[in-house]
């Protein structure tokens, strides 16, 4: 029987139908254990059940040798780089272990280290760590020891970079979507750095080249708004930075005490305790220095006097504001 790599259509319909599987039983699982361990036991461990769900349904399909439902259900099966061999058990495992593991230990380090350098005090948290166990608890106290060591001014220099890093990983996923668009292989991250590919069964009549060409299109399309994302983002570093700059440079102009006597309470930024400077307003409509909330909004996307959410691009920049 003639076998023909897998399109784009067919292993997008895979994914989602193995998503609506997936869905289902972390779902169920959710139910389960929201039910008999209370709502409190269910928030704290809701990543780890979405992450055993996911075990569960890999385990039983991909690690037995068989199709996932969604793989049955646009009749494709996997491959390796071979293209004659089905993956090996190890293969299957490492597929597996990219695919579900390496995502959730990237987000719960991530978070984790974003924790550890906000708290006031990193160090008193390592008492915590030996009484109470999770999979990730030795992992945990490895970071709490490694920003205890760090200065007050270093971890608030590492923020910035944590953030640029969660940000990063997202626009690498979004990278290489628009690649797989193009090219028509490794729709996962974890299927290419396993190696692992798909042939189709049953139909192997010719693709429409039609289909093809859009999804090629749909693929410089995504990368024509991956690199506007990049360029905006950059532009607004280096607006951060000059206002940054000009934030210093009006701060030595004048000693403290001066700026304090000849400043009235209902003009000073509660983040700085001092003038305002570049006046930006948040949508709750409370002011402050654009260099302050642009800092905050690194961390934190909220108002710092009333908490209410927003998205950093809705801060308004009030020029010739007094």
């Amino acid at each position: 029987m003639p076998l023909v790599p897998a399109n784009q259509p067919q292993l997008i319909r895979s994914c989602q139908k193995d998503e609506f599987y997936q869905n289902n039983l972390t779902n169920n699982a959710n139910e389960l254990v929201h039910t008999f361990a209370g709502s409190r036991r269910w928030l704290q461990c809701r990543k780890e059940i979405e992450l055993l769900s996911d075990l569960t349904y890999y385990v039983l399909t991909t690690l037995s040798g068989y199709q996932t439902l969604g793989e049955e259900y646009v009749s494709i099966i996997q491959v390796d780089p071979s293209k004659r061999r089905i993956p090996s058990r190890m293969r299957r495992t490492a597929l597996i272990f990219f695919h579900t593991f390496v995502p959730y230990l990237m987000d719960k380090v991530l978070i984790c280290v974003e924790n550890e350098l906000e708290a006031e005090a990193p160090q008193n948290s390592q008492h915590q760590t030996s009484r109470t166990w999770n999979p990730l608890s030795r992992v945990r106290f490895w970071i709490q020891r490694a920003v205890g060591i760090l200065t007050e001014s270093q971890r608030k220099s590492l923020i910035p970079l944590v953030f640029a890093l969660q940000q990063g990983i997202t626009l690498l996923y979004r990278l290489h979507v628009a690649v797989f668009y193009i090219s028509g292989a490794f729709y996962h991250i974890g299927k290419r750095a396993a190696g692992v590919s798909y042939l189709r069964v049953g139909n192997v009549s010719g693709d429409d080249p039609r289909i093809s060409n859009g999804y090629r299109l749909l693929g410089a399309l995504s990368l024509l708004q991956l690199g506007v994302t990049l360029t905006l983002q950059f532009n607004n570093l280096k607006q951060r930075q000059r206002a940054r700059q000009e934030w210093k440079q009006h701060r030595n102009l004048l000693p403290s005490r001066q700026v304090s006597e000849s400043t009235s309470r209902s003009s000073r930024c509660i983040l700085c305790l001092e003038e305002r400077r570049n006046t930006t307003s948040t949508p709750c409509g409370h002011l402050f220095c654009w260099e302050c909330i642009t800092e905050w909004c690194n961390t934190k996307t909220e108002c710092p006097l009333c908490r209410e959410k927003f998205q950093p691009h809705r801060l308004v920049y009030l020029r010739s504001y007094k």
